[in-house]
């Protein structure tokens, strides 16, 4: 059975025991994977439930409200993703005032303690939590030693060298480094979500479109991509995708638009995957709708030359996909 709670208040959710990770969890790439993992298999050992914290918005989101930072993953994915990993509680914990406000050693007791019986915490390196980034590893340990419970982290993922963090990907993304972004990921980069009406332009320009929103977030990314599409068939469908805020057309919020190559169907209310496989070009205001129309040509012309290239290497694509 799974289950998500958000509150940190209430009853006991886990009165059996569980053993807890804790982090922001944005794009479950490789060293978080590894972090739940060890949850997963220490849980086993207990025989108690793997329990994943993370938070909603994400801390950095809630105190830089006016400059939020780039999101890799929604929370649905996000949820979906712990799931798929082996745990079997998720709590998405709502981080406002009063969560931003309260003490390292409250949280301990009324969160990891009070609702989770927690038997062991595990986090990554550096893992700072409660008012004033106040609870570090040390305090989990400490408070642990009274309370009955084991606090450790793991190490440091490396790839290459090189850290594996949701910065470092972030960075591949902007970049259109889309191999790089996959290794660190272990999979290929994909947003999914439930396909929305738009003002269905696309469709009176001869390019209609396959339309998601980012729920309210900041992307990684912006700007016109080659993609394939999962989800409709059994193969993943060739596509060319815009993601940004549609200046021509004086948009406002971000959204991803894939249109299908080849393809006449309805999609409304479809959940799909996009995957990005290369960056074309940057988003621009173009001074009428025939100009935009022309660049959309030699963008598509360019998505199916990359994705052909793509396929006639297929040691450049990764075999698993991670979704936002």
């Amino acid at each position: 059975m799974s289950r998500l709670f958000r509150d940190v208040g209430g009853g006991p959710v886990c009165p059996g025991g569980s053993v807890v990770c804790i982090g922001a969890f944005d794009g479950l790439h490789l060293g978080h994977r590894a972090l739940v993992r060890q949850a997963v298999a220490r849980a086993c050992d207990f025989d108690v439930e793997p329990v994943a914290l993370s938070f909603e918005p994400l801390p950095r989101e809630f105190f830089g409200n006016a400059a939020p930072p780039p999101r890799l993953m929604l929370p649905r994915a996000k949820v979906e993703g712990l799931r798929a990993l082996g745990v079997s509680t998720v709590g998405l914990l709502r981080f406002d005032t009063a969560m931003a406000s309260m003490d390292a050693t409250d949280f301990v007791r009324e969160v990891l303690v009070d609702r989770l019986a927690v038997r062991e915490v595990w986090v990554g390196p550096g893992f700072r939590f409660g008012h004033r980034r106040g609870g570090d590893l040390a305090l989990l340990q400490r408070m642990g030693a009274g309370l009955g419970f084991g606090a450790a982290e793991i190490a440091p993922l490396l790839h290459d060298g090189e850290r594996v963090s949701s910065t470092a990907i972030r960075q591949a993304l902007v970049e259109g480094d889309f191999q790089h972004a996959a290794r660190l990921l272990g999979r290929p980069y994909a947003i999914a979500g439930r396909v929305v009406r738009g003002r269905q332009l696309g469709r009176t320009l001869g390019y209609p479109t396959a339309n998601l929103r980012f729920g309210g977030k900041v992307p990684a990314l912006r700007g016109i991509y080659a993609t394939r599409v999962h989800g409709i068939g059994n193969a993943p469908w060739p596509s060319v995708s815009s993601f940004g805020t549609r200046p021509t057309v004086d948009g406002v919020e971000p959204l991803l638009e894939a249109h299908l190559f080849d393809f006449d169907g309805d999609l409304y209310g479809r959940r799909i995957e996009v995957e990005f496989v290369a960056r074309l070009r940057d988003e621009e205001k173009f001074p009428d709708l025939d100009s935009l129309v022309a660049q959309m040509d030699l963008d598509a012309a360019q998505a199916r030359a990359a994705l052909a290239a793509t396929d006639d290497h297929p040691h450049l694509q990764p075999h698993h996909r991670v979704t936002a």
